[in-house]
């Protein structure tokens, strides 16, 4: 996410947003009524003027704390000693700069809303809504409150998600490490028994040799050509066209897109959920849903809803036939338009795709070690075919002879 600093037309009102791309941040002040007469982007705010802040808290931290304002203000705690005494609890000195840089602000006569804004990182677009809704509602310890479920859901999900590929990861590590160590030290050793023996080696024991000689020969030259790709990747990314069919054809993939599709889908389901109970609008609340979910295709879907809505369709209607939806959240979702307790339905079912969520990480976790072990044991298989080749022939040479 990037920071952009903008002019908007009228009363010519000046403020900076978050977002992915300049074109996102245009279409989300758009989306909220703004007409920006400059956007533009800017570097990471300063803290007291002088130390750069890239993010004094993570998104955990940012949860932690969040939790502890809101039992501050619940329990009818003015909210400057509320955050006095949260800046005192033992926390960073970046931490504790950036708490002083707020309460200098509330102090000045700003909202809360405003002053956690100017604090720039980590209070992204979608936590200065939430505050600022809470503040014109009067429900500002409420809405502290959900902001703090939500940040806490979307870290144990990331956790979860990450804690799910160490171990593969682990494990497919420690196989192209012992397959380097197999083809480039043991086999050469192995094979030199046999060298001059036969006239033409077996084809399995040929390309094992021909393997490690490369790698033995130009080590160098994959280690290049790996770091080459990686910064190849790396510039295709940032293109949103490429970035767009690599996201598209990631949902397309066997376990990985489902997997995916989930995790964004149970997000977009308690960000919208929360956004919408605490009072902002369905258009704005659709537009800072959308940077949260991390996938280019769900985020044009998510758009072309947003889209819709504001000629005045509903939101299950365009969300139906975007296809990236689950059935069941576009049931609940029409159910809540008509009833009007759209938002109790999103977190009812944000409860429920989390689950699912927390499910597909698991049988990641149980489906990609044991793939990854049936992968080594081929690879072991055949190298193992290539060295008892030649000495099988040898010993039938020997005993015809």
């Amino acid at each position: 996410m990037a920071t952009y600093r903008y002019v908007a037309m009228g009363a010519a009102k000046a403020g900076t947003i978050e977002a992915g791309d300049r074109a996102s941040a245009l279409r989300s002040l758009t989306a909220r009524g703004e007409t920006p007469t400059t956007l533009e982007e800017v570097a990471e705010k300063r803290a007291s003027g002088s130390l750069l802040l890239k993010r004094a808290m993570s998104r955990g931290e940012l949860g932690s704390f969040m939790n502890e304002l809101a039992t501050a203000v619940n329990a009818g705690l003015p909210l400057v000693p509320a955050l006095r005494t949260i800046r005192d609890a033992g926390r960073a000195d970046a931490q504790r700069q950036m708490i002083d840089g707020i309460i200098g602000s509330v102090e000045e006569g700003d909202a809360l809303g405003e002053a956690v804004k100017d604090a720039g990182k980590p209070f992204d677009e979608l936590t200065v809504a939430l505050v600022s809704s809470g503040e014109r509602a009067g429900r500002l310890g409420e809405v502290l409150n959900q902001c703090a479920t939500l940040l806490d859901r979307e870290t144990k999900l990331k956790r979860a998600l990450l804690g799910a590929l160490i171990y593969p990861l682990i494990i497919l590590l420690l196989v192209v490490g012992a397959m380097i160590v197999v083809v480039t030290v043991i086999v050469p050793r192995v094979l030199q028994s046999v060298e001059g023996q036969l006239e033409v080696l077996p084809l399995p024991t040929r390309v094992v040799q021909g393997i490690a000689e490369f790698f033995g020969g130009y080590w160098w030259a994959v280690l290049v050509g790996i770091a080459l790709v990686a910064w190849a990747w790396t510039q295709i990314y940032r293109q949103p066209q490429a970035r767009m069919n690599i996201d598209r054809t990631t949902l397309k993939i066997p376990v990985i897109g489902p997997l995916v599709r989930d995790v964004a889908v149970a997000r977009f389901t308690r960000t919208l959920g929360t956004l919408v109970g605490a009072g902002i609008p369905v258009l704005q609340a659709l537009s800072i849903t959308r940077a949260t979910l991390g996938n280019k295709a769900l985020e044009e879907a998510v758009a072309a809803v947003g889209d819709k809505v504001s000629e005045g369709r509903t939101i299950a209607e365009p969300m139906a036939k975007s296809g990236h939806f689950p059935p069941l959240l576009v049931q609940l979702v029409a159910m809540g338009e008509r009833t009007g307790r759209l938002d109790e339905l999103l977190l009812s079912a944000a409860t429920a795709f989390e689950e699912k969520t927390e499910q597909g990480i698991e049988l990641l976790t149980k489906v990609l070690p044991p793939m990854l072990i049936i992968v080594l044991a081929c690879m072991v298989a055949g190298i193992i075919l290539a060295i008892l080749l030649p000495l099988l022939e040898m010993q039938n040479a020997i005993s015809g002879g």
